[in-house]
């Protein structure tokens, strides 16, 4: 059975990239398990690299509820809006943290992440669809960085809330959006 983890990076809830990631969501088979958490409920410290000091703390708080579910998915979902041609800065902040995982022994973060699919949502303001490449690139080296399955990228328009209603694209994009899943 697919487990995705939906990891939400925007700064508000309910923004165009949660929108678009709820439509695309839907169209998963109906025993496929979500779940839905926002960074802005589970933040974490601002990332330390602490490789090189022995021994490395264990995680623990919201560092361990989400590396806990990020192990238990099979799939994860990055939305994330486009915010300065990346990912959000909470959103980074958790593959930050990626970094620190890679090290916890008992985890065996890479082994582990090498069966998952990493996908990406985003919306941005722009028109020009290339003002993402930034982003998507990042998403995509990170998971061959993990020998992660890359599932691609949704990719809508919208500034003001609710916007990306009125993108009849990304819409139509989000309902094959997950379609390997389904075969």
């Amino acid at each position: 059975m697919s487990r995705f983890l939906f990891v939400l990076g925007s700064s508000r809830q309910d923004g165009n990239t949660e929108q678009l990631a709820r439509h695309a969501a839907r169209q998963l088979p109906a025993d496929t398990e979500q779940r839905w958490l926002w960074l802005g409920d589970v933040p974490l410290p601002t990332f330390a690299d602490t490789r090189h000091d022995d021994p490395l703390p264990p995680p623990s708080g919201n560092e361990r509820l989400l590396l806990d579910a990020t192990l238990e998915a099979t799939d994860i979902v990055i939305a994330s809006p486009v915010y300065w041609y990346s990912v959000s800065s909470s959103t980074k902040t958790y593959l930050d943290y990626w970094s620190a995982w890679l090290r916890v022994p008992e985890v065996d973060f890479k082994a582990r992440m090498a069966a998952k699919t990493l996908w990406g949502i985003s919306v941005l303001a722009e028109e020009n669809a290339a003002q993402a490449d930034p982003l998507a690139g990042m998403l995509r080296l990170s998971a061959g960085y993990l020998h992660m399955r890359w599932g691609g990228l949704l990719l809508g328009n919208g500034s003001r809330p609710g916007d990306v209603q009125n993108d009849a694209g990304a819409l139509a994009r989000a309902g094959d959006f997950f379609a390997p899943v389904r075969v």
